[in-house]
């Protein structure tokens, strides 16, 4: 499996898209903006560029061709997904504590980098991984539909999480108020965030298994 993710970053992903997250990642750097939008950039562009590579590579029945099995290849793909959204979100959260300290009396209208910020960030990650992946691999060719339910869904739960932090003076509080220094809560948030991506993706790995094993790859 270790071999099929080296070749997968070797073949099939572009340099660029290592490169992505520091160009993404500096859009933190933007005063008060909807920062959401910067792990959506990955999956408006790394995800369909990265699979149409894919599939115009014919990397499908290149790697059916090894001495792996479907289980492997869809653990290599997964996990090779996943290191590109925790890359992005990594480098964000650097550029989100930069922005913390050169704006340190600015005003939020719309969430604030603060850690629980990034918990949202990861369960939006788990709703895109937990559509996107299962539905992909029911032919292991095909992302379009995939990826239009995926990030309709992501953007769905953005767009419902911020409106509430802007309507729910409880929240603004949690999120850009008092509750925003408030490193245990903040951390709970992440924390929570963070399990629910590992186990909705996890869920999506295995979905996506029992999917692929019925495809016949030709």
């Amino acid at each position: 499996m270790f071999n099929l993710v080296v070749k997968d970053f070797k073949l099939g992903v572009s340099p660029i898209f290592l490169i992505m997250p520091l160009l993404t990642g500096a859009l933190m750097l933007i005063p008060a903006w909807i920062y959401f939008l910067v792990p959506l950039y990955f999956c408006w562009i790394t995800i369909p560029n990265m699979f149409g590579g894919f599939k115009a590579q014919n990397d499908l029945i290149f790697t059916a061709m090894m001495p792996v099995t479907k289980k492997d290849m869809v653990k290599a793909r997964i996990t090779v997904l996943v290191v590109l959204e925790i890359l992005h979100i990594g480098i964000a959260m650097i550029f989100g504590m930069i922005t913390l300290r050169l704006y340190p009396e600015l005003t939020y209208y719309f969430f604030s980098p603060h850690m629980g910020f990034w918990g949202l960030c990861m369960v939006m990650l788990a709703i895109f991984n937990l559509i996107f992946i299962p539905m992909y691999y029911k032919t292991a060719y095909k992302f379009g539909k995939a990826l239009a339910a995926s990030l309709t869904a992501a953007m769905l739960f953005a767009g419902i999480a911020q409106w509430l932090g802007i309507r729910s003076a409880f929240l603004a509080d949690v999120f850009n108020g008092a509750g925003a220094d408030r490193t245990a809560l903040q951390a709970s948030i992440l924390i929570a965030g963070i399990a629910l991506f590992a186990a909705f993706t996890i869920a999506a790995y295995r979905i996506a298994v029992k999917r692929f094993l019925k495809v016949e790859i030709q």
